[in-house]
């Protein structure tokens, strides 16, 4: 499996996107991060410029609709093979886009495809 960009990663370990870097990392992913705030999680450090992600397998979303769409071009530019939207990051629009670009969409919790191996 390549490697895995948690979108909306935050260092506050209450948030999904801080668990799903953790519980990815635990699980032998590869694991990047980009957030509007830097800082380490489980040794990944999160980077606030997506220009310095190339080779990226799986997109997690953590992101609502409204905030995607400033990336929406970006993430088409790394061209992920998939791109998996978690619970409240669902967007029809982004959904469809991707699609057209060839980009496996899949409506999922990260946590969740981890935790039962289907990741």
């Amino acid at each position: 499996m390549g490697q895995t960009l948690v979108m909306g990663a935050s260092t506050n370990p209450g948030r999904y996107s801080n668990i799903a870097i953790r519980r990815l990392v635990e699980n032998k992913v590869e694991t990047t991060a980009f957030g509007i705030n830097g800082g380490t999680v489980s040794g990944v450090q999160i980077k606030d410029n997506l220009s310095d992600f190339q080779n990226v397998d799986t997109i997690t979303l953590y992101l609502n609709p409204k905030r995607q769409k400033e990336y929406y071009q970006k993430i088409l530019d790394i061209k992920p093979k998939r791109v998996i939207f978690n619970p409240g990051t669902e967007n029809p629009e982004f959904q469809e886009i991707l699609t057209q670009a060839g980009i496996e969409v899949e409506v999922a919790c990260t946590l969740v495809l981890l935790a039962t191996g289907q990741y």
